[in-house]
């Protein structure tokens, strides 16, 4: 599947998304979900805590690993996806639509450092 072109990515599979107000939605993108299966948890997230670029974040945990959702940049987690509380498996349904993080970005520009969808698309892993 081609990754959307409206976000950026990280090597370690998420995805950050810009929002209007500046935030950024961070998810896990689908390459990313099939590698960890059928997540059967999402939480543990960090609000109103600032993280450094590959920090941890959040967790997902699976039928087979435990993962840490991390900080495509440096920031302040803002909100959790608290649907995920009582529907993880939506990280594997629409990962493309199920943002895990809200995270706001000690620099607005930052993201655009990140991988673009064709860089993304190319990794080996991906």
């Amino acid at each position: 599947m081609n990754p959307p072109s409206d976000r950026r990515y990280t090597d370690t599979h998420e995805w950050a998304l810009p929002q209007p107000d500046g935030t950024l939605l961070v998810g896990v993108t689908d390459s990313g979900q099939a590698m960890l299966g059928d997540v059967v948890f999402a939480g543990e997230a960090k609000i109103n805590t600032r993280v450094a670029p590959g920090e941890a974040m959040a967790l997902l945990e699976s039928v087979k690993a435990a993962v840490d959702v991390h900080a495509p940049v440096a920031g302040e987690v803002v909100a959790f996806n608290t649907a995920l509380e009582d529907n993880p498996a939506r990280v594997n349904e629409q990962p493309w639509d199920t943002w895990i993080v809200r995270l706001r970005p000690d620099d607005p520009t930052a993201a655009a450092g990140l991988l673009d969808a064709a860089a993304y698309g190319a990794l080996p892993s991906s």
